[in-house]
C-alpha cells in the first residue's frame, strides 16, 4: 500500500513492469515480456478491467467477445463486451484505439465457462450463450458483418437442446430462431 501511489505506478510503468491499459487500470506485464513491447489481448484487458471493478465471478465475456475467444471471429475487434451485474460506462483503453462496453446482465444466470487467457483465467459465454447473445444483438461491438458466419461456427459446437433449454427462461426464443435461419434450419 503507498500513500501516493501515482508515483510509484508511474515509476513501474516507466520501468516496463506495469502497463497501463486505461486511465486508472494497470496489468502486470507477464515476466518474460518485461523489456519487450507488448500489447495484451483485447479480450483479456477487458476482463481484467471488468474483473477489477466487479470481481473476477461477475464479469463474463460475451458476444463478440466471447466468439473471438471461442476462435469463431479471427479478426482483432476495436470493441469488447463484458456482461456485468450493474451498468457502467465504457472505458476507453489508452494503450490502443478500442473500447469496453459494458452490458448489464444477470451473470449469475448466464451459462458461462472459465477459459484461460493470456493475462489469466476469466469468465466466457459458452458456444450456445454465445449464439443467443449474438443472434439477439448482432450490432453490439461493432462486428456485425462477423456474426452471422460467427454464429453459424459456434451453432456447428452448440448442442440443439441445451440451446433450447437456455433460450425458454432467458426469453431467447426469437434470437435462436434467427440464428437457426443463419445457419439454413427452417423452424
Amino acid at each position: 500500500m503507498y500513500a501516493h501511489p501515482r508515483p510509484e505506478l508511474s515509476r513501474l510503468t516507466d520501468r516496463g513492469l506495469l502497463h497501463r491499459v486505461a486511465p486508472g487500470y494497470y496489468i502486470v506485464v507477464p515476466q518474460e515480456q518485461v523489456g519487450r513491447r507488448w500489447l495484451p489481448d483485447l479480450e483479456a484487458a477487458a476482463a481484467g478491467v471488468a474483473s477489477t471493478i466487479y470481481g473476477a465471478d461477475h464479469a463474463v465475456l460475451m458476444g463478440v467477445s466471447a466468439a473471438r475467444v471461442l476462435g469463431a471471429i479471427p479478426r482483432a475487434l476495436a470493441t469488447a463486451v463484458v456482461a456485468v451485474p450493474r451498468a457502467h460506462r465504457p472505458i476507453e483503453l489508452s494503450d490502443r484505439d478500442a473500447t469496453v462496453r459494458f452490458v448489464q446482465r444477470d451473470t449469475d444466470s448466464l451459462d458461462a465457462e472459465r477459459v484461460e487467457t493470456s493475462l489469466g483465467p476469466t469468465l466466457v459465454t459458452t458456444p450456445e450463450q454465445t449464439v443467443l447473445d449474438l443472434a439477439r444483438r448482432p450490432f453490439l461491438g461493432n462486428a456485425e458483418d462477423e456474426v452471422p458466419a460467427a454464429t453459424v461456427n459456434l451453432y456447428s459446437r452448440s448442442d440443439p437442446e441445451r440451446l433450447e433449454q437456455l433460450a425458454v427462461p432467458q426469453r431467447l426464443v426469437s434470437a435462436l430462431r434467427r440464428a437457426e435461419s443463419w445457419v439454413g434450419i427452417r423452424s
